[in-house]
């Protein structure tokens, strides 16, 4: 069964130009079969507004604390009790630190603090808030507590400047998630998988070489496949006119 089917995803947008890059993940994820609950922090809201990520997943998107139905349970507790894996993506300094510091002072901060599910938080910000001792301490303090902080990417920044604090784009991110459900409950979790990949090239002298035109399709499906499936997966290959899977 595909890893994301029937999953519940509760996937935190945070207050960042990166934001727009999450509406694509959410419909990844929903057309993969996962049940996505956004929820948008307030600032969140004046970068990409609800109507888009409620058109993405086709269910109401979460603003407000106080709004939840309650159903005989306190509702934003249970969002958080219901959930596989949480993802907070774009995660920005400001939510890193109320997260450091246990807050629960949204709805966002309390479904965390009310989950045992495992969390996984993509940061992006300005380069020197990324660099900051604060949020570099605050990220340490999220990795004690079993927290999966990913590092941003390198590269040019919504401001005029170039460095470390863009938002992985979204088939890492979801990569990263598929691996993440797949260590929970998949048929090769625990299992170490080696997978080679790609064509390969003998040499006849310093000019020629015998080869043949394996694109490496095959082999980066499977170790995707295995990576959905839980296992730690390693990938070998030559080089190809592929993007590297997250694995």
């Amino acid at each position: 069964m595909p890893i994301l089917r029937g999953k519940h995803i509760v996937l935190g947008v945070c207050g960042s130009i990166a934001a727009y890059k999450v509406a694509q993940l959410a419909r990844n994820l929903t057309l993969a079969g996962a049940v996505v609950d956004v929820i948008l922090t307030e600032a969140a809201e004046r970068f990409v507004g609800a109507a888009t990520f409620q058109a993405l997943t086709g269910r109401p998107v979460l603003t407000d604390m106080w709004a939840l139905p309650e159903d005989n349970v306190v509702g934003h507790v249970a969002l958080g009790m219901h959930a596989d894996l949480i993802v907070i993506a774009p995660a920005t300094a400001h939510t890193l630190a109320r997260l450091a510091a246990g807050l629960a002072d949204d709805l966002l901060t309390t479904t965390v603090l009310a989950s045992t599910a495992p969390i996984l938080c993509a940061p992006a910000m300005n380069v020197q808030m990324y660099a900051a001792a604060a949020t570099q301490a605050n990220i340490a303090t999220l990795r004690q507590r079993g927290i999966i902080v990913l590092e941003p990417e390198i590269g040019k920044m919504a401001e005029p400047m170039e460095g470390k604090g863009r938002l992985p784009e979204p088939p890492l991110l979801e990569g990263e998630i598929r691996a993440l459900l797949g260590q929970q409950s998949g048929s090769l979790r625990g299992r170490r998988v080696v997978v080679t990949a790609g064509g390969t090239r003998e040499a006849i002298d310093p000019i020629r070489y015998l080869g043949n035109r394996s694109s490496g399709q095959m082999g980066y499906a499977l170790a995707e496949a295995a990576r959905d499936a839980g296992a730690h997966v390693t990938l070998i290959s030559t080089p190809v006119a592929l993007p590297a899977p997250p694995v």
